[in-house]
């Protein structure tokens, strides 16, 4: 229950910093507009070669052609790219309402602009780790979905402060990634997974959320109204993508104070510092 409480507060205090500044709700939409572009564009391509193309590298069992492994990395780049360059821009933004400031959209897309070497650097690292632990997913069977599994937690909390650097400093993309890899190590500690509860709070948001508009789509249902339960279901969708970019935007906030914790001492305007003492407590 601590850290549940815990948990609650942070998510609290990265809330009360968001509604000072609802616009930064707005990176996380253009991410998901974006990255439907991207989907968009390499979905028949993908489609079209996955089963026009059988030779090459055994993959499951099938040939995957060199062809589709280029393309499906340059998906993967893509994706990476578009979704770093906006979280970016909303770290950017968040950094300067934590230092007292009032952002603007156009402040944070300058700023991930002005990043841009970087954020395309560090995505086709991703891309490379996303290619890699997939191979060892396919490869190597139930073993190696364990392995991948396990690289891939690693990878995610070695990496989660990297935006944040690349908001914050001039570095490429290699040494955000070491960077970020050392904020964590000296922050988090030991107790980095019995301090993830702030997951489980948005989690539980989403869980009832759905729970809601089932319940409602039901009744619905039980009318016999075809455009009730339209409109029941348009509004679940709505609300479950408001609730989505909510997150997203919050999980921006919350790193981007993390990171000044780690860096600075100070998360900055909207957070108390003992709670994120208490939070992430520095290993011995």
């Amino acid at each position: 229950m601590g850290k549940f409480a815990r948990s609650w507060a942070l998510m609290k205090a990265s809330a009360n910093v968001l509604r000072q500044d609802k616009e930064m709700m707005l990176f996380p939409l253009f991410a998901g507009l974006a990255s439907l572009v991207v989907i968009a564009s390499f979905a028949w391509p993908v489609f079209s070669l996955y089963h026009g193309h059988r030779t090459g590298f055994e993959d499951g069992g099938h040939h995957v052609s060199p062809l589709f492994l280029a393309v499906s990395f340059l998906f993967y780049f893509s994706q990476y790219s578009v979704v770093i360059f906006f979280n970016t821009a909303l770290a950017a933004a968040a950094f300067i309402r934590l230092e007292g400031g009032n952002p603007t959209l156009n402040d944070g897309l300058s700023a991930a602009w002005s990043k841009l070497p970087s954020i395309i650097g560090y995505a086709l690292i991703s891309a490379t780790v996303g290619m890699i632990l997939r191979a060892i997913q396919e490869r190597a069977g139930f073993v190696g979905r364990i392995v991948a599994g396990l690289l891939g937690v690693g990878w995610t909390v070695a990496t989660f402060l990297v935006v944040p650097v690349l908001a914050a400093q001039n570095v490429g993309a290699v040494d955000a990634v070491k960077d970020s890899a050392g904020l964590v190590k000296r922050t988090w500690g030991e107790n980095i997974i019995g301090n993830a509860g702030i997951g489980f709070v948005g989690g539980l948001m989403v869980f009832c959320v759905m729970a809601v508009s089932f319940g409602l789509f039901v009744a619905a249902a039980a009318t016999n109204s075809v455009a009730l339960m339209i409109t029941v279901g348009a509004v679940g969708i709505i609300a479950l993508v408001a609730l989505s970019l909510f997150q997203n935007a919050l999980h921006g906030v919350y790193a981007a104070a993390l990171y000044r914790y780690a860096q600075y001492g100070d998360p900055g305007e909207g957070f108390d510092r003992a709670l994120l003492e208490n939070a992430f407590r520095q290993k011995k």
